[in-house]
């Protein structure tokens, strides 16, 4: 069941949007979360994926340190002209009241026509509107062969919360 914010919980911020599920998370929140971040990005569209950030969200992204909404979508608009046909499975590893943790799989191509997998952790915090105000990737890219490639798009309805492979 997805729940809005509750009379006890800390206000949302004037200019936020309400982004269910809000704080603090069920299991069933946490999944729903994971997967709707997932099909965002999976959409490689900066200006809808930033939406689920808040306007002063901070970020380390490998060795990249981020602040602000507009950063964060600059950031990935730059990583999906580099990243060609990026497509992304991401696996709630863990969650708490305003915290999840997830792992994640994504693989692309570069314009040189090497192929990609990269591998790696996520760790997000969320304000009480439901929008991420924290967000900690570590991230590892292996080089793979195109016919290894097992991720070439979104999710099919019977793929949704399957586990992903390790390697």
């Amino acid at each position: 069941m997805t729940r809005t914010p509750d009379t006890d919980s800390a206000p949302a911020p004037a200019t936020s949007q309400l982004r269910p599920p809000v704080p603090p998370f069920t299991h069933a929140d946490a999944l729903v979360k994971v997967q709707a971040a997932e099909d965002a990005w999976n959409t490689r569209d900066p200006e809808r994926v930033a939406l689920a950030y808040t306007e002063d969200s901070v970020w380390r992204n490998r060795d990249t340190f981020l602040t602000g909404r507009d950063a964060i979508r600059e950031f990935l608009a730059a990583k999906w002209h580099r990243e060609l046909d990026y497509a992304l499975r991401k696996e709630l590893w863990s969650y708490g009241d305003d915290r999840i943790a997830v792992r994640f799989q994504y693989e692309w191509r570069d314009a040189d026509g090497g192929t990609w997998r990269s591998y790696g952790n996520e760790l997000w915090e969320f304000d009480a509107a439901g929008l991420m105000r924290r967000r900690e990737a570590s991230i590892n890219d292996v080089p793979i062969g195109a016919h290894e490639r097992r991720i070439t798009g979104a999710r099919t309805a019977r793929e949704r919360g399957a586990a992903l492979p390790l390697a």
